[in-house]
């Protein structure tokens, strides 16, 4: 599948960008994956080994005469996010990425693309076989369970790695250099909430928000996207004054996806069902105004249940309104923006993953920060309000920021290469998103790193796609930046 990809170029990015289309590659699934990169390496002579956690390096020794050079690390995570939309059906474990070009720009058909961060890993894998590019040692560090806990950069062995620098593969914007990145952590919020039964002067109802764009929780948490949970709560609260009690709700699929959809089940009284429709008609209109063309597929309805009624229950009429308060008052979006770098966002709050069946209350968040101190604070005040419903909090999968450091010599080498290469300096950036560098930075204290890569948007989306001119301008500065490198003795 996908054999159109070696079409493009350059071919040796694009021809490792196939096999890991080809390859199912979900967060937790990467094994499939590394089997076929080992196999690789081993036709290559190239050696490779894995750490306990499964993180996987295979290493190139240096053209000949340049083994004093600094050594380069290249890395990139294996595993992408599984986004599809709704009524595409695609098994992400078992079925491989269908892609198309159009208009410059290359396209997943209704999933995520897995360019993030699959082209980087294409990337270093081409560097690897690049037998044309002198090069001082090399090691590639493909690392696991990036999208879903940071897991495998978490876990990487320490004494391991044995380069001077560390191009992280990770970004996404042409023409732009990151030297920082916030750190983050998730917020798993658990209860159980007391429920009865339906009763025959109720009627259940499906309310169900789509449409909506999605993207980065980090990138993109500025954006002025939708944010299905954040919206179908907003919609809750209004129905609340008819007298609702809320059944089961889905909302959002992974913690670090803006979600695109939320769906919930309402126990109405009956004699109430033609306001409550009505009103959501308003509350459609509404939303769709606010807003504006950004989100023009948002969708909003309420319609009765076409599942049997007999035996459901739903929340009771106190528990609705402590729940639906509690996540209306949540933190989420902004929470405010960097005074120290200006125009990025300091410290936001993604309400990734809603879930409520049978009363069991489920959300997962995703807190990000530039101050890991700001990190914890907005995290307690997650405990702090939904302690107020007996629910427990736990902070899990706590990673560090990446504090930027403008004097690097790295930072310098990347300038003068991209400025001599394409003719301009590139932009020198802090991301609001959690590059793997912050943790492979406080394991390996000494390493002098980067993090660039080529255009992409609406990651983590089915929107995701590529600019194919920019992934040429990508490799051609990775290669001369590793060729300068190698000049470095």
């Amino acid at each position: 599948m996908n054999a159109h990809l070696e079409q493009l170029s350059p071919t040796l990015v694009w021809r490792h960008f196939r096999t890991l289309c080809d390859t199912p590659r979900p967060s937790g699934h990467e094994a499939e994956l590394v089997a076929k990169l080992q196999r690789w390496a081993d036709q290559r002579g190239l050696k490779h080994d894995r750490d306990t956690f499964g993180n996987l390096r295979i290493v190139k020794p240096a053209t000949p005469g340049h083994e004093s050079a600094p050594g380069v690390i290249l890395q990139g995570h294996l595993d992408m996010v599984a986004q599809a939309n709704a009524g595409h059906d695609h098994d992400f474990t078992r079925d491989p990425i269908a892609t198309y070009v159009e208009a410059g720009w290359l396209h997943a058909r209704e999933t995520t693309l897995g360019a993030d961060n699959g082209l980087g890993v294409a990337a270093a894998l081409a560097v690897l076989e690049d037998d044309e590019l002198t090069h001082g040692p090399l090691e590639a560090l493909f690392t696991l369970e990036e999208e879903t806990s940071m897991g495998g950069a978490l876990n990487v062995a320490e004494q391991w790695l044995e380069g001077d620098v560390l191009l992280n593969l990770d970004s996404e914007d042409r023409g732009e250099v990151y030297i920082g990145c916030a750190g983050g952590a998730d917020v798993v919020v658990d209860a159980q909430l007391p429920t009865t039964a339906l009763t025959e002067q109720e009627q259940v109802m499906r309310l169900a928000l789509t449409g909506l764009n999605g993207g980065h929780s980090g990138m993109d948490i500025d954006k002025g996207l939708g944010n299905a949970n954040r919206l179908l709560v907003r919609v809750l609260r209004k129905l609340e004054s008819h007298g609702m009690r809320l059944g089961d709700y889905h909302g959002g699929t992974l913690r670090n996806a803006i979600p695109r959809e939320a769906f919930a089940s309402l126990f109405l009284p009956r004699d109430e069902v033609a306001a409550a429709t009505a009103l959501v008609a308003e509350l459609e209109a509404i939303l769709q105004r606010e807003l504006g063309p950004l989100e023009a597929g948002m969708r909003l309805s309420l319609e009765p249940a076409s599942e049997p009624e007999s035996e459901q229950e739903a929340l009771t009429a106190d528990a609705t309104g402590m729940l639906v308060a509690a996540l209306h008052s949540a933190p989420c979006g902004v929470e405010r923006m960097s005074s120290e770098v200006p125009g990025v966002v300091d410290t936001s709050n993604n309400l990734g993953v809603v879930n409520l069946d049978a009363g069991r209350f489920h959300l997962c968040a995703l807190v990000r920060s530039l101050h890991d101190s700001a990190v914890f604070d907005l995290a307690d005040r997650f405990s702090a309000l939904f302690g107020l419903i007996g629910a427990r909090v736990k902070v899990e999968n706590a990673y560090p920021g990446w504090a930027p450091h403008a004097d690097s010599a790295l930072l310098a080498r990347f300038c003068r290469v991209h400025e001599s290469l394409l003719g301009a300096a590139p932009e020198v950036k802090v991301i609001h998103a959690g590059l793997e560098c912050g943790i492979l930075g406080s394991k390996y204290p000494a390493l002098d790193m980067v993090s660039f890569g080529p255009l992409i948007r609406g990651a983590h989306s089915p929107q995701e796609r590529v600019e194919l001119d920019s992934v040429e301008e990508f490799w051609k500065v990775l290669r001369a930046l590793i060729e300068d490198l190698a000049r470095t003795s």
